[in-house]
């Protein structure tokens, strides 16, 4: 049974052929601008960095920082959700914090997810909808103070912001990071949201260097979200 892709249907076939296309023309630039690129490349990976973001093909990690492949170690699932659980999400990043020594743990959301707009819809989505049930536990935490917001503010921005916190929390509190800290090592965790209008990525103000001051940054910072009408900036 023939199995290479000139087996399969057209379409699919085009499909994957532009994906190859597109490959080799990539990896032309990358040794005409460096011709030793792929020879260090192939040597080590030396990232200062972790980002644990939303699997919207819209926010590419990389891309959206300028930083070239081998400098962002990265890990996306569906609205960029950080699970004490979640053993794939764990084994990331205890192999980025304590394998490859990153100072930087960039938790990133965006405005406009289709996860968080999923979940407070109600929708129907099958499987996904476990998936985003700490997004429903979170508006019930805060939906009091959300409907409480001036008519015309968007809650699901909101959600979105609130959501990047509250992952933080939870990376803080996960046993590598926290293990990282214990010992001394330099780590950083940052929470940061990403607009798909105008892609400009916006600091949520939790920026976090120890246990100890995690719960309160955390804390002070869904407070200034709930507090402010518009969404976060700057």
């Amino acid at each position: 049974m023939a199995t290479g892709i000139s087996a399969m249907p057209k379409d699919a076939r085009r499909d994957l052929v532009k994906i190859f296309s597109h490959n080799r023309e990539w990896a032309a630039r990358q040794r005409e601008a460096d011709p030793h690129f792929f020879e260090k490349l192939a040597h080590a990976q030396v990232p200062e960095f972790l980002w644990i973001g939303c699997s919207d093909s819209r926010v590419p990690a990389n891309e959206i920082i300028g930083l070239p492949a081998g400098e962002v170690f990265v890990h996306r699932n569906v609205a960029n959700l950080i699970s004490l659980t979640d053993f794939n999400c764990l084994s990331v990043i205890q192999y980025a914090v304590e394998i490859l020594h990153i100072r930087h743990i960039i938790v990133c959301g965006h405005y406009g997810c289709g996860g968080v707009k999923a979940a407070l819809d109600g929708l129907d989505i099958g499987l996904v909808n476990n998936w985003l049930s700490p997004i429903n536990e979170l508006y019930e935490i805060h939906g009091e103070a959300l409907r409480a917001l001036p008519p015309g503010v968007a809650s699901g921005d909101k959600v979105c912001e609130l959501n990047v916190i509250t992952q933080v929390r939870n990376l803080c509190r996960s046993a590598p990071v926290r293990d990282a800290w214990r010992k001394g090592q330099q780590l950083a965790v940052h929470g940061l949201i990403y607009g798909l209008q105008d892609g400009i990525l916006h600091d949520l103000n939790v920026n976090i260097v120890s246990s100890a001051m995690a719960g309160i940054v955390c804390r002070m910072g869904i407070e200034r979200i709930l507090a402010t009408p518009e969404r976060v900036v700057g």
